[in-house]
């Protein structure tokens, strides 16, 4: 009896086989924003200055981000009507299990967390725009209970957040068939590039002048030790093998290495550093552009390693 050993899945090469599009970077890039969000609001509302109404407003975004983005993964299910199996178990193993519970537990969450953070008069346009929808008492009522356990709700959000933020690398990180993916820092490096997007959601609104700085040093943390996660992914990359060298030259001298170059390293880490140390330093007005930069580098990123993880 002969033994065949197929080794090679590509669809450039096996037509047949299915490949991942826009709709996986997407979902990843929304979840890991989310996942800042989630983590800054908690951080924010933890403080004991007063917020903006805007920041009390953000609360409710990442909920938002989440749907929109498991909106996109719906889109690259093969079997849709299927999606309700994620739900039917729960398999300690498997991380698409992991991730589709605590994508559930988003909602509540982050729902009660931003009812207790609104003012009496946000939470009656809260109610107000719920009664549309037959949901004024239910509003009320979650908010008195919101209120009530405020504090374990918030480290509840945060905790949340992180493991929101850690699932979106882990996701791609136990793919191990995949030089590229087959990396434990896709978690961690998800997870900070997530809470870099998020800070720069939070800086496209009008937050208070503290709010702002507040935003900003957490981007600013989260571009360092985003720096310093690709260099340890990419150095162990190369050390890692033939397998790792040849993934490694996808991005250092390969077909992806100008998009990653200058739309993840020089557009989504290095402009934005600058700008934001001008912004700080030299008393610059704050503009989109920095924000902006940081969102373009984050989608990059996921982008980048989806495509060329199937290379």
């Amino acid at each position: 009896m002969n033994e065949l050993d197929v080794a090679r899945h590509s669809r450039m090469i096996d037509p047949h086989l299915h490949i991942w599009g826009w709709e996986i970077p997407v979902y990843l890039f929304l979840g890991g924003m989310a996942a800042g969000v989630m983590i800054l609001t908690s951080l924010l509302a933890m403080r004991k200055d007063e917020r903006s109404p805007a920041a009390r407003w953000l609360g409710f975004a990442a909920p938002v981000l989440v749907s929109v983005g498991m909106g996109a993964l719906f889109l690259d299910l093969a079997y849709k009507a299927h999606v309700w199996r994620f739900y039917a178990a729960f398999r300690w193993t498997s991380p698409m299990s992991w991730g589709s519970w605590i994508l559930m537990l988003v909602y509540p969450v982050t729902l009660l967390v931003a009812l207790a953070g609104l003012t009496d008069s946000q939470a009656e346009q809260a109610a107000a725009f719920a009664r549309r929808f037959g949901l004024g008492a239910a509003t009320r009522a979650a908010r008195a209970f919101a209120q009530r356990y405020a504090a374990r709700l918030r480290w509840t959000n945060l905790a949340i957040g992180i493991g929101l933020g850690v699932y979106t690398g882990i996701l791609l990180g136990t793919l191990g068939a995949r030089a590229l993916w087959a990396s434990p820092l896709l978690g961690p490096l998800f997870l900070v590039s997530g809470l870099s997007t998020g800070a720069a959601f939070l800086m496209l609104f009008r937050l208070s002048p503290e709010e702002r700085h507040f935003a900003t040093r957490w981007d600013l943390l989260a571009i360092g030790l985003e720096v310093l996660l690709l260099l340890l992914f990419v150095v162990g990359l190369v050390t890692g093998g033939a397998a790792g060298k040849a993934a490694a030259g996808l991005l250092l001298g390969g077909p992806w290495t100008a998009e990653f170059w200058s739309l993840v390293v020089v557009a989504g880490l290095a402009l934005p550093v600058a700008l934001e140390l001008m912004e700080s330093r030299l008393h610059f007005r704050a503009t989109v552009v920095t924000p902006a930069l940081v969102l373009i580098g984050g989608l990059a990123l996921r982008f980048i390693l989806v495509a060329a993880g199937q290379a």
